[in-house]
């Protein structure tokens, strides 16, 4: 039976996490092929990864001479897929049984859909705060930054980027975003959209890829009957300052794209400086977690 979804893991130096990604995909009984794209790793993970799925049909390994980026390995790893379907995986990110089968289901359903995602939980079974989010628009970034979407549960208009995750539902919805660790996507509306933006080095280029598809009038679907372990950061743990910064440059790129018309001056200005704010402020937490 030909394959039906593409899975694209683009590695840095995962180390075992890479194993335990990739098995958890080929466990599944569905009609896929892998694609694991290596973005010039250290750690010997892809050699180890040969070595575990030897002469394995549904898996194949890309080894780039540099580092791409993650939205250039995934657009090259997309390029050529005759699959219906991309499943985007971070190689820290576990699906639970039977979770491809579901979300596809859930597109297949709802043919005007073109992406979407699963439950994202923790070690402790804990739905990480990511796993549906609302796009960030200038307000919403202000009140998630500096604490005030706290009082979001009594006040709406506070509100931040990242819905309290014990208040999800249980059943399938519509979303403005969802996790990027994990995300099914038709191809053919990855293509419409000229795939990822490139511009984009690390972090908000999967915010930018579902903005896009909803200004295309396609839907995002939150999945919750799917779920997926993801531990969180494996392969920046070794450059979290370098990490830290393109989440900052992501965030103003990711404005400047989607909001700057609609802003006067003063309004941009204040918006950068409270961006580059946040980053100092944020510093001593990535310090601490050294």
């Amino acid at each position: 039976m030909p394959a039906s979804t593409r899975v694209i893991i683009v590695n840095y130096n995962a180390g075992a996490g890479l194993l335990r990604c990739v098995g958890a995909v080929l466990a599944e009984r569905e009609p896929l092929h892998v694609v694991v794209a290596d973005n010039d790793s250290s750690d010997g993970s892809c050699q180890v990864l040969r070595s575990r799925f030897p002469r394995n049909e549904r898996l194949s390994v890309l080894e780039n001479p540099q580092n791409l980026g993650f939205g250039r390995a995934v657009n090259a790893c997309a390029a050529d897929a005759g699959e219906e379907w991309l499943l985007i995986l971070n190689p820290d990110c576990e699906l639970h049984p039977g979770a491809l089968a579901r979300l596809r289901g859930a597109l297949e359903k709802e043919h005007g859909a073109a992406l979407a995602g699963p439950r994202i939980v923790d070690h402790g079974g804990v739905v990480q705060r990511a796993t549906v989010r609302r796009f960030p628009d200038p307000w919403r970034a202000l009140t998630t930054g500096t604490g005030l979407s706290r009082l979001g549960r009594w006040l709406p208009a506070f509100r931040g980027v990242e819905p309290d995750a014990s208040t999800l539902p249980s059943d399938i919805v519509e979303a403005q975003a969802v996790s990027g660790a994990c995300m099914m996507v038709r191809t053919r509306a990855f293509r419409e959209i000229g795939g990822f933006d490139t511009g984009f080095e690390m972090h908000f280029e999967d915010l930018d890829l579902m903005y896009r598809l909803a200004e295309k009038g396609w839907k995002c679907l939150y999945v919750p009957g799917a779920s997926a372990l993801h531990e969180q950061g494996t392969s920046s743990r070794s450059r979290r300052w370098w990490v830290h910064r393109q989440k900052h440059r992501g965030m103003q790129r990711f404005f400047n794209k989607h909001y700057r018309s609609g802003m006067n001056l003063p309004c941009r200005w204040a918006l950068g400086c409270a961006i580059w704010l946040h980053y100092v402020l944020t510093l001593p937490r990535v310090w601490l977690k050294r």
